[in-house]
């Protein structure tokens, strides 16, 4: 049974989230075993600090405020836009770094932005603060992934666990035919949701989302050639898929019902999955306490609660695991199954 440890403070999610950096820029610089020590970092230590100290964080109390949240989410949007060409750069480039090094700070740097940046993309553009919020679409935009910010605002939170979501799972639906239906569809359902909001206008957000990416891939250019441009496109790729696999982990095979008049049932936390792991819901700003999120968008991510596990479900292990579980669909579906089972209801 896991111990509940106090309520986290701000400091401890920047110190989590922010301690891959410097080994990631040290294998940048100096290669050899450090190129792996921020790949390490991210899928071993997290796995193993996650199973082996079983603690979960207390809820904060209802109300309670963080003000250093905010600053947190400037320091890592500001870091990722930095850091991003940097990587790009010196993986791409002609320097000394032998090719088992660039993989694995490929991989690592791809694992923070994907398990870090994303996550407080995603914290800022619930922001209402118009500065904040052009950060969380900025680094959306640098790892082409724009239309997110649209999608995620006025579609996924408006229509979660039902048909007109793209970006819901659907019990045994594998995660990669899930990946291609969702980025189309939260494309074109973003898109459209962003005309009604503006007709007759020819300029939308979404000309931003498409200037702003061809501006990227010019300057990963400009940093090392056609191979940038593959580096970078790649970086953003392997960040996406974390961010289409967190969604389809965290809503799979959940659906709301419809009422005698057809509409459907509110959103509630039953529609989320949830994980209590405190180490990667500390790395990934308690994205796994999802329940919440959805119930109360604009709440300060160390402000979110879990839910009891008799009002939502709970998955059997951490989120990073439950995403790279699946990432193999036949083992997935037949270890959900029973989970979904207990929770699912017909839309």
């Amino acid at each position: 049974m896991a111990r509940i440890l106090p309520t986290l403070p701000v400091a401890a999610f920047a110190v989590v989230a922010l301690a891959p950096l410097p080994l990631l820029a040290a294998g940048l610089v100096q290669g050899g075993w450090l190129a792996l020590a921020g790949l390490a970092y991210m899928t071993v230590l997290a796995a193993l600090i996650d199973q082996l100290v079983p603690l979960v964080a207390a809820d904060a109390p209802e109300a309670a405020e963080f003000p250093a949240g905010d600053a947190l989410l400037v320091v890592l949007g500001v870091l990722h836009l930095s850091v991003l060409p940097l990587a790009v750069w010196l993986i791409a480039g002609p320097g000394t770094l032998v090719l088992w090094e660039r993989v694995a700070l490929f991989l690592g740097f791809g694992l923070w932005f994907g398990q870090v940046s994303i996550p407080a993309a995603h914290e800022l553009i619930h922001r209402g603060a118009r500065g904040l919020f052009g950060l969380g679409v900025a680094v959306y935009v640098s790892l082409l992934f724009g239309h997110h910010a649209s999608a995620h605002r006025l579609v996924h939170h408006r229509h979660v666990a039902s048909p007109a979501d793209p970006n819901s799972a659907r019990a045994g639906e594998g995660f990669y035919r899930f990946a291609l239906r969702a980025w189309s569809g939260s494309f074109h359902a973003g898109w459209r949701a962003e005309r009604a909001l503006r007709p007759g206008r020819r300029i939308t957000p979404y000309t931003v989302y498409v200037l702003g990416a061809a501006a990227v891939m010019g300057l990963a250019f400009a940093l090392a050639g056609w191979p940038g441009v593959a580096v970078w496109t790649g970086l953003a790729v392997h960040a996406q898929l974390q961010l289409l696999l967190s969604d389809y982990v965290q809503h799979y095979g959940l659906t709301r019902a419809r009422r005698p008049d057809g509409k459907l049932e509110p959103v509630a936390a039953h529609h989320s999955w949830n994980a209590r792991a405190w180490f990667s819901s500390a790395l990934m700003l308690n994205a796994p306490r999802h329940s919440d999120h959805h119930a109360h968008p604009a709440r300060p991510y160390p402000a979110l609660r879990l839910p009891a596990s008799e009002q939502a479900p709970m998955l059997p292990w951490s989120l990073p695991v439950a995403c790279a579980i699946a990432l193999v669909p036949p083992l997935w579906k037949r270890l959900m199954r029973p989970y979904v089972a207990a929770w699912r209801t017909e839309a």
